[in-house]
């Protein structure tokens, strides 16, 4: 699931080698953190938050595949 995220996320970045994901998994659910540099923030996140709905569901989709739920958050 971080590999896959990781492949969404890293093309949208400027400076992708400070992209970090960590997750972590309670049962059936998934919780990714995404961070990544301050000065890439707004294009991970989008114009009123598209690009980041977008990553989201993509995360979704997969999950639903696997039967996790996948929860995408994105951290400063």
């Amino acid at each position: 699931m971080k590999e896959l995220l990781s492949t969404v996320v890293s093309p949208l970045l400027r400076h992708p080698e400070e992209l970090q994901i960590s997750e972590s998994k309670e049962g059936r659910k998934i919780k990714l953190e995404v961070k990544v540099d301050p000065e890439d923030m707004g294009r991970i996140i989008g114009k009123g938050g598209k690009r980041a709905n977008a990553i989201r569901a993509v995360m979704k989709a997969k999950g639903t595949i696997d039967g996790v739920r996948v929860i995408v958050d994105i951290v400063e």
